[in-house]
């Protein structure tokens, strides 16, 4: 097996890092743009007279930065060519938001909003594998070119991780003699709420409560949405509100097949996991890195601070921790390369939910772990630890909250799921035919 980096992935990463020092810290620098990720961060992302919306100075700069990065071929890497991109792998792309979020804060890839000169867009692969030819056709020049931007609309106020006992409610209706959609229901942190065209309405039209088939991904204009509540969160602004609708939209107004929007939601949810959670190692290991810096520059009672093993070892249990995870990850990354996309859930989806739950778990631990060492600085806003702890706690139950992740592992490890099912139901089978012998009464 070679673990060894493939040559050209080196080579982008450097091709990165050149484009970022040219580019994007100048642009960082300019207008005192600095106040969006040093210590003022918080208040000045955040419009907290329009219902705690990012500001739209906060924004713009993002959409600066991006522009920046498509015009130098980096923004699409990971989108197909015939969309415009470089087909970027699975386990590239897990390497390098890897290798951009261990740089710690900045213009050049800010979590908080999923902003970055590589964009991640698991939309555009998500449209691809299910769009039908005519689907593509009617919207895929909308949603490379950003005139369609669809918000995901899967959660609800009383349900989450148990996604197939949704309560919104879909069924045909005409009007004015056109044939439709009825749609009603609610749906809770749907993300981009404010910049959106169409949201990704996930509706039963078919099938009893907890049936995965049945759910229809439907395709609902903005205009039909009320937007109930912004929700404020643990990190400041938000884009994720409640929101309600009943409305009406065309026959064919749906991505993928009619009761079968279910696997549109698990392929975003794999694309979006795997690569989230080389984002929560890099963030990790930059926490780490940062506290083992200061450590040897702290100095107190004339000796510095890393000679006491109370630091050493809580550190190097995190740093062991981060290489495990960083093989698990990118070996996950490269099987999800190697094997059709609809397959991922049926093979290796508790890889994945391994990947996650414990990557995110593990940064918020290391940046924890950073704010002790670094004492009253570390707990500070003068340091990135608060912010990243406050952002990455949430993947802790947004992604797919930990306990759903690790019954994920479960079904997989017990035979329940995946392809130890079989395997399992063989031995039953097995283990029932055969007949005890009579014991001997000699």
């Amino acid at each position: 097996m070679d673990f060894s980096m493939p040559p050209e992935l080196s080579a982008y990463l450097a091709e990165l890092d050149a484009f970022i020092e040219d580019k994007i810290a100048p642009l960082q620098a300019k207008d005192d743009n600095e106040r969006f990720f040093d210590h003022r961060r918080e208040n000045a992302r955040t419009d907290w007279d329009n219902n705690g919306l990012p500001r739209r100075e906060w924004e713009e700069l993002l959409a600066q930065a991006r522009k920046l990065a498509d015009e130098a071929g980096h923004y699409r890497y990971a989108w197909p060519t015939d969309m415009g991109g470089k087909a970027g792998s699975h386990l590239s792309m897990a390497v390098i938001r890897e290798h951009l979020a261990a740089k710690g804060l900045g213009l050049f890839n800010d979590l908080q909003t999923e902003h970055s000169i590589v964009g991640n867009n698991p939309f555009v692969l998500l449209f691809k594998e299910f769009a039908t030819p005519e689907q593509y056709a009617r919207d895929g020049e909308a949603l490379l070119n950003g005139a369609m931007r669809a918000a995901f609309g899967l959660t609800e106020p009383n349900h989450g991780s148990d996604a197939t006992f949704m309560e919104t409610r879909g069924w045909r209706e005409d009007k004015d003699g056109k044939p439709g959609w009825r749609i009603k229901g609610e749906k809770m942190w749907t993300t981009g709420m404010h910049v959106v065209s169409h949201v990704m309405v996930f509706t039963r039209t078919s099938g009893e409560d907890g049936d995965a088939k049945g759910i229809t991904c439907f395709i609902v204009p903005r205009d039909q949405i009320k937007i109930e509540e912004w929700m404020w969160t643990f990190n400041m602004p938000t884009d994720h509100p409640r929101i309600s609708f009943d409305a009406w939209v065309p026959e064919d107004a749906y991505w993928g097949e009619i009761g079968k929007g279910l696997g549109i939601g698990q392929s975003f949810v794999h694309q979006n996991r795997i690569r989230q959670a080389a984002s929560s190692l890099g963030a990790a290991v930059y926490c780490i890195e940062e506290s083992v810096k200061y450590a040897r520059e702290r100095k107190p009672f004339g000796k510095p601070l890393s000679d006491n093993q109370a630091i050493q070892f809580p550190l190097v249990e995190l740093a062991t921790q981060a290489e495990m995870l960083r093989l698990l990850i990118r070996k996950t990354a490269w099987d999800m390369d190697h094997m059709e996309h609809k397959q991922i859930e049926k093979e290796i989806s508790d890889k994945v939910s391994m990947c996650n739950y414990w990557a995110n778990r593990l940064c918020c631990e290391a940046a924890d772990r950073a704010m002790q060492v670094h004492g009253g600085m570390g707990y500070s806003r003068h340091k990135a630890f608060e912010h990243i702890y406050r952002h990455h706690r949430r993947y802790r139950i947004t992604e797919g909250s930990e306990e759903i992740q690790i019954r994920k592992v479960a079904a997989f490890l017990f035979g329940y799921l995946g392809p130890k099912r079989k395997l399992f139901a063989e031995q039953a089978a097995a283990k029932n035919e055969y007949v005890q012998p009579t014991p001997s009464r000699a």
